[in-house]
């Protein structure tokens, strides 16, 4: 994992461990990940689609943006 999405994954982690969803039903973290409000804080949602637009940036980078992607 990229330095540079790290930190966001462990508050995720650190966000979802105090939820019911992992506390009380005793789910997985990636099964609780996918979840959406009540089960899991709109805190918790919102550093989800962080994470998740982090790593796609990076996947962007990565292979770098052809001539033919203009909207990017």
């Amino acid at each position: 994992m990229a330095k540079s999405c790290k930190g966001l994954a462990m508050e995720l982690v650190k966000c979802l461990s105090e939820t019911d969803c992992v506390k009380v039903q005793k789910r997985p973290y990636k099964e609780c990940a996918g979840e959406k409000a009540p089960n899991i804080t709109s805190e918790c949602v919102g550093l989800r689609e962080t994470y998740f637009n982090c790593k796609r940036g990076q996947v962007i980078l990565r292979f770098g943006v052809p001539d033919d992607m203009p909207w990017i």
